[in-house]
């Protein structure tokens, strides 16, 4: 007990705004990292020390600045273990990662009667675009659906499938359930199908290792901001292949090779897809959150997130009132606990929980589709990253334990 209560307070003082404010319990790590020193020390050298246009400039400043973006390029390109730099695209978010997807893939390459395959716990962002570019194709969206638990059998996923379905979109880990899917299976099975597989990241590559060659993914979307890194850097993987084929998502500034009166061709990989004045501090960030993971260890990642998971399931559970959606074991839920409280509405409860400085998410979490597939329309949601304690859990417990005597509930 007192090497972890060390090891809490060695890797809280890394985090200025838990660190600096016991008072706050901060719960929603699903939405989004706290950041750490480290990222938010790399970032101010960056504004301090090389500010300049990337890639635009000859003068030694701009080019110390275009040397920064590619460093940070290379280092997500080791993370996920992508064949190459030109694989990795910077973009603001995996939503607008996805969304590059769905309109220079999809829109290029889907046609009237092809059918696009989503499961149905998938978030928005992993779903609008699909279903937009289904629309405007004439092709088919199609679901495959899981049990009360959260899992999504082969033989389900295989039910679903067809000659006819060209792309298959699947998140990695569920933002509501917390359940990892088996994406090298189903990536696999979609292959075979010859379709393209595309997988939402957000949740599982701050979590766990993810490496692209491994899982055979043709796509990747992440963010920065969901593991320590700065709000408005994303990323999309994709292999070179289809890239290549692909047309740029945005055009102007950048992007380009040469530009004539009524005709253009466009840069090489990667730059094709980064039009305009690129967010070098936020790339800058995004790096130093990986060199932070790699300094801190996956191994202490994992082996840190398990033992809270375990405790939001063993406290959680000893409130007879608290009803958490998906599976009973803490191993698939990877953090993320979504529950319902008897008679309480989950907006009640996270204003409750905010009284006692406990942070948490409440409301359908982008998932309307799975909301209703699990017979509710709205949902309480408390998420943990390494940096939190078994003490904000307790806080949690505890501040839940009054909710319905708040609410007049006897």
């Amino acid at each position: 007990m007192a090497d972890r209560k060390a090891m809490d307070e060695e890797i809280r003082q890394q985090f200025p705004l838990v660190f600096n404010h016991p008072e706050i319990a901060y719960l929603d790590n699903s939405a989004t990292m706290q950041r750490p020193s480290y990222v938010l020390d790399a970032m101010r050298d960056f504004y301090e020390e090389e500010n300049a246009n990337p890639l635009r400039g000859l003068y030694d400043l701009s080019m110390r600045a275009t040397e920064q973006y590619e460093n940070a390029r290379e280092l997500v390109r080791g993370f996920i273990n992508a064949k190459e730099s030109a694989e990795i695209i910077f973009t603001r978010n995996a939503t607008e990662s996805l969304n590059l997807v769905g309109y220079s893939y999809a829109r290029t390459f889907l046609k009237e009667g092809d059918e696009v395959l989503i499961t149905i716990m998938e978030h928005h962002s992993n779903l609008l675009p699909w279903m937009q570019a289904a629309k405007e194709a004439g092709a088919v969206l199609r679901y495959v659906e899981c049990d009360e638990y959260g899992h999504i059998s082969g033989e389900a996923f295989r039910e679903q499938i067809t000659d006819r379905t060209k792309i298959v979109a699947m998140t990695e880990i569920s933002n509501v359930l917390g359940v990892r899917n088996d994406v090298k299976k189903f990536a696999k099975i979609a292959h075979e199908a010859g379709a393209v597989f595309v997988c939402d990241g957000a949740q599982s590559v701050p979590h766990i290792p993810v490496d692209v060659q491994d899982l055979d993914v043709d796509f990747l979307a992440f963010s920065g901001h969901k593991m320590g890194g700065p709000m408005g850097i994303g990323v999309l993987y994709g292999k070179r292949k289809l890239l290549d084929e692909m047309p740029p998502f945005l055009y102007g500034g950048e992007m380009i090779e040469y530009v004539k009166r009524d005709s253009a061709t466009y840069a090489e990989l990667p730059h094709k897809f980064e039009a305009g004045t690129v967010n070098a501090a936020g790339a800058v960030g995004l790096g130093a959150a990986i060199r932070f993971y790699q300094k801190i260890g996956f191994g202490t990642i994992l082996e840190r997130e398990k033992y809270l998971s375990r405790c939001m399931m063993e406290k959680l559970s000893a409130l007879p009132y608290v009803h958490i959606l998906g599976s009973k074991d803490p191993e698939n839920h990877h953090g993320i606990y979504t529950f319902t409280v008897d008679g309480v509405h989950p907006h009640d409860i996270a204003a409750i929980l905010d009284e006692d400085g406990v942070d948490v998410r409440a409301g359908h979490h982008c998932a309307q589709p799975l909301m209703k597939f699990m017979h509710t329309l709205s949902t309480t949601r408390a998420s943990v990253g390494f940096y939190n304690t078994e003490e904000e859990i307790d806080r949690l417990v505890k501040s839940l334990s009054t909710v319905r005597e708040k609410m007049g509930i006897v």
